[in-house]
């Protein structure tokens, strides 16, 4: 089998768009596989949500995402795309990072402009690092990856921070710089998002975030608009989370959760095959020592 990061340059070159749902933990990510997605994003976003019960306010650590990635990568065959937000630092702080999440698996990382700490791309209130500084922490990134496969991708948060046309002028500056895919974060309607790729001399990719700053489309119409990668970051989580407290109410309300084993639970046995138990307990019968 092809490695990951030969795998998602593959898919990357072909005419269709990859589509690539959110995931905070190994989980979903096994589950997103199962039911035929070629690729996975890993979310800083959810990852605090879930790992740390924090915001995405640069409260999570490198090693902490870095460690999940692997995790993540350890239990699927599909490429594991992977949110480094800033970088956590300046240019040598991007060194490590990359050198972290190169040795979890990752198939692509992905870096933002944002200062340290940083905030959710949908958030208010950001601010931005200089082109230039941005630039070496591209350049960083593609000096130490020991993989030329891994995709380098470089996010701009400028729109909602300065202007449409800075964020055009900083995606064109950071796909000169070498980076292989370009993130235009929150643009703010239906017309900026369909002119983006026509305007950025790179592969994009779209951001679909529900009740965000972008309106959503599909996937195949941004496939048509010329889209290369498209993420849908929260939906797991927010689905998930959802979940959980009907569960969680349901049991406080009623003393029971019969109710909901028909139709808003995965049957126990169901389960079970997901994450792998009869493999697991022939492994055991091969080794047992009785």
């Amino acid at each position: 089998m092809k490695n990951k990061t030969s795998q998602l340059r593959e898919m990357l070159a072909r005419k269709e768009i990859v589509v690539a749902p959110g995931v905070f933990s190994a989980l979903p990510a096994m589950i997103a596989e199962k039911v035929g997605f070629k690729a996975v994003y890993m979310s800083g976003y959810t990852t605090a949500a879930f790992l740390l019960g924090m915001p995405d306010l640069g409260l999570i650590t490198m090693t902490e995402m870095a460690q999940n990635a692997s995790r993540i990568n350890d239990v699927i065959n599909v490429p594991v795309i992977a949110d480094c937000d800033n970088g956590y630092g300046n240019a040598v702080n991007v060194i490590r990072s990359v050198k972290a999440y190169e040795k979890a698996g990752v198939a692509a990382i992905q870096m933002e402009d944002q200062i340290f700490p940083k905030k959710c791309g949908h958030m208010n209130d950001k601010e931005i690092i200089s082109a230039e500084e941005m630039i070496k922490k591209i350049k960083a990134a593609i000096d130490t990856r020991e993989d030329d496969d891994l995709v380098i991708i470089a996010r701009t948060d400028a729109r909602t921070v300065v202007s449409f046309d800075e964020a055009v002028k900083r995606s064109n500056m950071y796909a000169d710089a070498g980076a292989d895919i370009i993130f235009f974060e929150s643009p703010i309607s239906a017309e900026e998002i369909e002119k983006i790729p026509k305007l950025v001399n790179a592969p994009v990719m779209a951001n679909m975030v529900e009740k965000g700053k972008s309106p959503l489309f599909t996937n195949k119409k941004l496939e048509e608009m010329g889209y290369k990668l498209v993420i849908w970051p929260g939906s797991s989580a927010w689905t998930s989370a959802r979940a959980v407290e009907k569960t969680m109410q349901e049991l406080k309300d009623k003393g029971t959760t019969e109710e909901l084993i028909s139709g808003d639970m995965i049957a126990w046995e169901n389960f079970n095959e997901l994450i792998q138990v009869p493999e697991y307990l022939e492994l055991s019968k091969k080794y047992s020592h009785r």
